[in-house]
This record gives structure tokens, C-alpha cells and sequence, in this order.
């Protein structure tokens, strides 16, 4: 891949509010990028099963999620395998009949589905499509030289995206806190009791209301702030 290529991925990923955004630029990318392609999408496997992320403008509905519920085709085999799959035509392909009777239908012949090295998953693939007979075989480098660089750019916005998911738990279990104490303070003053037989009685009325601690305590200090005198207990 060139650099300006390069640099035009690094702009796409600062550009970026996240991971689906910044594989849809990607999908629209590598249409432009790419000799013979006429559609683009990204498989990734989550929570266990296989998932299409983004698509480019133009994707046939369908593609990739008859594949996955047949559990055969280019794509599937290539995230699965991480070997690449290429289907020059797919009128007279035989590895995925009925992947390949809808695919035609759609007006796709040639498919390219190249795997992409992506950390924490058990698979992803780049999918190309096109809807001439052996239309990719002379972008098949260029293809592979931006799957090289997609998976690069996704593996840092699944990086960003995880920091991003931890740093919300942190800031949730901060806000419990901050409420749970709140509530042990309140119960503290109005019964006299330490901390700990105050957090002791808020537990043990969370479990016999069968609400979450938190909540409890959130109701609590409400009705506290709204000039109730009665508290949570």
C-alpha cells in the first residue's frame, strides 16, 4: 500500500467517534482503493459468533449473513481459517452452494475474503466483492496490502474502545461508591452507629427488598435531598 494510502487510514481512525465508524470509512475506502471491487465488509467473531461490523455504501443485504447462517462461505472460511479465499466466479464455483446460488442472485461473481490478524478475536476477514467474472484478480495485491493496514487501524480502535469501556466502570463503580457512602453517613448520623453496622443494615435491607445495594442507597439519598425525613430504612 502506498503511503499516501497510509496516511489516508491514519486520518480515517483520528477521524473516527469509535469502532463502527471507522469501519465503515474503511469499507468505503477499500471500494475506492481496489481494483474490481465493487462492495466491502468487515467480519469480525464476538461473544462467540461471527458478526458483520460495517459495510460499504452499495453492499447487497445478505451477503455475509447468509454465510453465517449456513456457517460456510468465503468469508466465514477466511476468518475461521486465516486463509485467504478467492472465488474468480462464482457461476462455476462448487465450495458453497448455497452461498452461491445467493450470491449470484444478488449480482455479485467474484468474491475476496482475506483475514485480518486482529487482537483478543478468534477471527476477522476483509470481504470484497465484485459482480464481474474474476473482477479482483488484478487488485488481489493492493487487497492484501490494505487488510494489512485495516488490521492495524482496527486492532487500535478495539484498543481505544476497550480503555474507553474500562474507564466507564471505573467511573460507574466511583458514582456507587460515592452514593453507597452517602447513604452510610446518613444512616450513621440519624441512628448513631458506626460505619460498619451502617453499611451492615443497608446490605442486609438491599437483600430483603431484593434491590441492588446501589440503588437503595440512590433512593435514599434522594428522598434524603428531596426533605424526607424517613430515609431509606
Amino acid at each position: 500500500m502506498t503511503s499516501r494510502s497510509s496516511d489516508t487510514l491514519g486520518h480515517a481512525m483520528a477521524r473516527s467517534q469509535g469502532l463502527d465508524t471507522l469501519l465503515r470509512d474503511l469499507t468505503d475506502r477499500a471500494v475506492v482503493q481496489v481494483p474490481g471491487a465493487d462492495a466491502c465488509s468487515v467480519t469480525v467473531r464476538r461473544a462467540d459468533r461471527l458478526m458483520t461490523l460495517a459495510g460499504s455504501t452499495g453492499l447487497p443485504g445478505g451477503l455475509d449473513l447468509r454465510q453465517y447462517e449456513n456457517g460456510s462461505g468465503p468469508c466465514v472460511d477466511a476468518a475461521e481459517t486465516g486463509s485467504a479465499q478467492y472465488a474468480p466466479d462464482l457461476a462455476a464455483e462448487t465450495r458453497w452452494p448455497a452461498y452461491t446460488e445467493y450470491a449470484l442472485a444478488t449480482g455479485v461473481r467474484c468474491v475476496l475474503a482475506l483475514p485480518l490478524a486482529v487482537e483478543g478475536e478468534t477471527g476477522a476477514a476483509l470481504n470484497l466483492y465484485g459482480v464481474g467474472p474474476d473482477s479482483l484478480a488484478r487488485g488481489r495485491e493492493e487487497a492484501r496490502a490494505f487488510a494489512e493496514r485495516a488490521s492495524d487501524a482496527v486492532n487500535e480502535a478495539l484498543r481505544i474502545e476497550r480503555q474507553q469501556a474500562s474507564a466507564a466502570d471505573v467511573r460507574t463503580a466511583l458514582l456507587s461508591r460515592s452514593i453507597i457512602d452517602q447513604a452510610v453517613g446518613m444512616l450513621m448520623a440519624r441512628e448513631r452507629i458506626d460505619a460498619h453496622r451502617a453499611l451492615e443494615r443497608l446490605r442486609r435491607a438491599s437483600q430483603d427488598r431484593n434491590v441492588k445495594l446501589r440503588d437503595l442507597c440512590a433512593r435514599m439519598v434522594a428522598r434524603a435531598s428531596g426533605g424526607d425525613s424517613h430515609g431509606g430504612q
